[in-house]
This record gives C-alpha cells, structure tokens and sequence, in this order.
C-alpha cells in the first residue's frame, strides 16, 4: 500500500509463520466435461492446488510455500494434474500472508490488498473488499473524521480477518498428513491463542460459538474440525434424548427426502445453462 504502508508508516503484520504459503501460479484449461458444482482443493507436499469448473473453461492453479519447494516443482505438479488444453499463460505470483496494523489511519482507508492479504484457500479476498464498503457506509463521517469511528472500525475488521486467518490455519494444523516437512511443520507449530481456544473448546465439549458478523459458521467450523479428526470428549447432554434406532430412522429419513429430490432436479450443467448462460468468450491473456 503506497499510502498506507509509505505515506503514512502503517506497519504490516506478517503471518506467514502460520501460514507459509507465499507464492501461486494460475491458469485456465478448456473443459473437458460436464462441470460440477464443487471446487477441488488438492494437497501436495509443499501446499495445494485448485480446480474450479466454470461454464466454459476451468480455473486451476497451485499455492504453495517457497520455504519447501521451488517455482519449476510446483509448475511441474500443476502441469502434470490438470486436464484439457492450456488456454492461458502463467506465472508466479507473490505475496505475503498478514495485515495492516490498522487498515483506517487519517483520512486514508485501504480496502483489498492494500489491507491485508490471505491465500486463497477459501477464497474471501471479494467478501473482504465488500464488508469494507458496508463498514465504511456504516461509519462515514458527517462533520470531520472522529477518532473513535477510527478505532471502531479498525477493532472490527481485524476481528474479521482474524477470524478468517484461524479459520485458514485450522487446515493446516489439524490435517494429519506426516509425508513432508511442511505439513510436519504445520500439525506441531503453535496456533493463534483464538484458534486455539475454540480448538480447547470443541476437544473438550464439542461447542462452537460464532461471533456476530463472523464470516463462517458454526457448522463450518464444526465439518472442518471432525472432518480432519478431531472428536470432542463430551456432549451436550440434549444428544442423549433421542435413542440410537430412533436416531438411525430419522437420519435414515432425511437421507430418502434427499435422494429423491435430487433425482427429480437437473444437473448442475442444465441450471446454469438455463438460469444463468453466458456467451462463449476468448480467455483473456494476461499483460
């Protein structure tokens, strides 16, 4: 941020001791099927990949740390796992995972990356820019800029990305995978005294709380933390009120409704060709 971080000596918190990932590259391949209405997130030993299907071409693209591999590794993996022809050029993107210290100094409000910086593992770069806008709506100044509007709102967006931050670096500390230093490094490194607070709670009670204006929700948090294996020690007593047969045939029960709906619904391909088609475009090159 030339204004920010030049201009007005705005420090920047450098996170990448949580999240190591510090380099991407991108690309766009012509479909080769149906799409599918998911994104694929993919481990490697030094970071992940991306593929994410669109109407008429794919996204794909790898993120990976510099502290464990090199540019022509991670070229190489993200060449030899995408399918259908390369429509676009690519190149190495660099960045640094953290924040502003305060994204509102003066007169002067950074939005996008000239307050902060997340990899894309959830991608919330947009959601971001947007809660930005409302905020600044929120507590624009009427008659001069009031230090405490200041504060307010610099609180405020650093919980936001804060619990953003958790909520990426709880990937990478709870997966259990043991093939590579990096992700060695990520289970035994310490976490953010939030993160591991809500890691302390769900171990020990299986309760997840979501703050107001919290980007993820409680289930979010709740797929993310069983899913990479971590099982709470206890539960709330009210789980005990329903027997395990009665149980089993109420689960039993949604699944039916489920199954027999989807069959009656189109595909993904056939509702976005329907509701929301777009012209065959040319994949713009890059500058």
């Amino acid at each position: 941020s030339v204004l920010l971080g030049g201009a007005l000596g705005v420090g920047y918190e450098d996170w990448s001791h949580w999240l190591p990932c510090d380099s991407a590259i991108a690309l766009q391949t012509a479909s080769v099927r149906e799409a599918v209405p998911y994104t694929r997130s993919i481990a490697h030993p030094w970071g992940w990949q991306w593929q994410i299907p669109l109407q008429h071409r794919v996204g794909n693209g790898v993120v990976f740390s510099s502290r464990y591999t090199d540019d022509e590794t991670a070229r190489a993996a993200l060449l030899g796992n995408i399918e259908g022809e390369v429509l676009t050029p690519h190149r190495v993107i660099r960045f640094k995972p953290g924040q502003r210290e305060v994204v509102w100094k003066r007169n002067c409000v950074g939005a996008g990356l000239s307050s902060g910086f997340l990899e894309p593992l959830e991608s919330t770069s947009i959601h971001l820019i947007q809660r930005t806008a409302i905020r600044l709506l929120q507590m624009f100044p009427k008659d001069g800029i009031r230090q405490s509007d200041i504060d307010e709102y610099n609180a405020q967006m650093r919980h936001e990305l804060e619990h953003i931050r958790d909520f990426i670096v709880l990937h990478y500390h709870l997966q259990q995978r043991t093939d590579s230093p990096m992700w060695r490094d990520m289970r035994e490194m310490p976490v953010p005294a939030s993160l591991q607070h809500r890691l302390d709670l769900f171990r020990e009670t299986g309760r997840v709380f979501r703050v107001p204006n919290e980007l993820f929700t409680e289930n979010s948090w709740v797929q993310v933390l069983l899913g990479q294996g971590l099982m709470p020690e206890q539960h709330h007593p009210s789980a005990d009120l329903m027997g395990d047969r009665e149980l089993s045939s109420f689960l039993g029960g949604i699944t039916t409704r489920i199954e027999k709906t989807v069959v009656q619904m189109p595909s993904h391909q056939q509702y976005v060709a329907r509701y929301a088609p777009a012209a065959v475009v040319k994949a713009p090159v890059p500058a």
